[in-house]
């Protein structure tokens, strides 16, 4: 391990030692394959001594690019700001949705054939992922396919001060395969300094009564600086083509509990509008009936991805671009919903283009993930 690999691993391994008690993993995720208390991430677990609490983002950003200084450019992305035609001033709320790609998947199942596996191991993307979260610092942020909760994402993040809940899938695919680290499954993060949390539940989403694999964490949060409620839910519909009738189900099932909460939340009295965000990974394409059943919802939900387009109401060309056994995929499949009555994007972070992401697509030795990440700042708008 390089030098600047072993600095930015020895000052994460701190996050160990600095809690008063070992990280609480449920008894029924665990596997003779899956990590225990007492075999976590190796490369985490270096050095036992001088706890920082909460680490430095800055420096831990600069440990992350300096690990990964041998590696081609970083995708270069910009923001685009929003006109909303109105000048009250607000604090904006930045948003992260990112697919991050299972360990397991990406190694064992998903045949990126233009993929070198050198691009594919842990320790080089766990420094790509926390760098692009690093970057951005999202207030929220949604991850699917997160099968490192436990020995990487909570404890690094908890100690940049971030909690979280997390929802792992009833019958990982990750378990399959062998060496793995446990269950992939959905991941919400929040910034403790920006928001209360007031609830969170987990989701196993049905499908025509059905329980199915697939899941939704929703976490209702108030704002400690407007005291407004706002309720994130982060999800991942059934991939593969053949299947979007049973996405479509998923999709309304998720609607039906978020209907029931935000009614809950706002005293059952239907005029209160409470601020809803949906991010996923909905392996669905724009023309597909759940992402009409959502544009469709009572619930007033929009895309805010569609703030990129020129005419405002059409998605970009792609989220995802990879290469598989089966062939090449481009196509959007991520979103970011948001219910437009109670909040506004003021920007949007842009899509890279083909150029910068490369003739052997996604992932790649400078991106982490077949998916892209996509980053809004929203603001509240003012209560009627």
């Amino acid at each position: 391990m390089g030098g600047g690999a072993t600095r930015l691993y020895n000052t994460l391994t701190q996050t160990f030692s600095g809690s008063s008690s070992p990280l609480s993993i449920p008894p029924s995720y665990l596997s003779p394959h899956q990590p225990t208390l007492t075999n976590l991430d190796s490369d985490f677990c270096l050095q036992k001594s001088s706890p920082i609490c909460p680490l430095d983002p800055v420096e831990l950003l600069q440990q992350c690019e300096e690990a990964l200084r041998d590696r081609p450019p970083h995708l270069h992305r910009n923001f685009v700001y929003i006109n909303n035609g109105d000048d009250v001033a607000s604090i904006p709320i930045r948003v992260m949705q990112w697919n991050i790609l299972a360990q397991a998947l990406g190694v064992g199942v998903d045949n990126f054939v233009r993929c070198p596996l050198e691009a594919l191991s842990w320790s080089r993307r766990r420094s790509l992922i926390l760098e692009e979260i690093l970057a951005y610092r999202p207030h929220i942020l949604c991850l699917q396919e997160v099968d490192h909760y436990y020995d990487t994402f909570q404890p690094v993040l908890a100690n940049l001060g971030y909690s979280s809940h997390f929802c792992p899938k009833p019958w990982s695919p990750c378990l399959d395969v062998e060496g793995n680290s446990g269950p992939d499954g959905c991941a919400l993060f929040f910034d403790e300094s920006r928001f209360e949390l007031l609830d969170s539940v987990n989701i196993r989403l049905s499908a025509m009564m059905i329980p199915t694999n697939q899941v939704a964490v929703v976490t209702t949060l108030r704002c400690r600086s407007s005291g407004r409620y706002v309720c994130i839910a982060a999800t991942h519909l059934k991939a593969r083509s053949g299947w979007e009738w049973f996405r479509s189900a998923q999709g309304s099932d998720l609607l039906w509990h978020l209907q029931n909460l935000v009614q809950k939340l706002g005293g059952g009295n239907s005029n209160v509008k409470v601020p809803l965000l949906i991010c996923g990974d909905f392996n669905a394409v724009p023309s597909e009936e759940v992402y009409r059943r959502f544009a469709s919802s009572p619930l007033g939900l929009d895309s805010a991805y569609k703030k990129l387009s020129q005419d405002g109401v059409s998605e970009p060309e792609y989220t995802t671009w990879k290469i598989r056994g089966t062939g090449e995929c481009c196509c959007t499949l991520d979103y970011i919903w948001y219910t437009k009555d109670t909040l506004r994007v003021d920007a949007v972070l842009d899509i890279p283009d083909e150029e910068q992401i490369g003739p052997n697509r996604l992932p790649s030795y400078s991106y982490p993930s077949d998916h892209l990440s996509l980053v809004c700042d929203f603001s509240f708008r003012e209560k009627e």
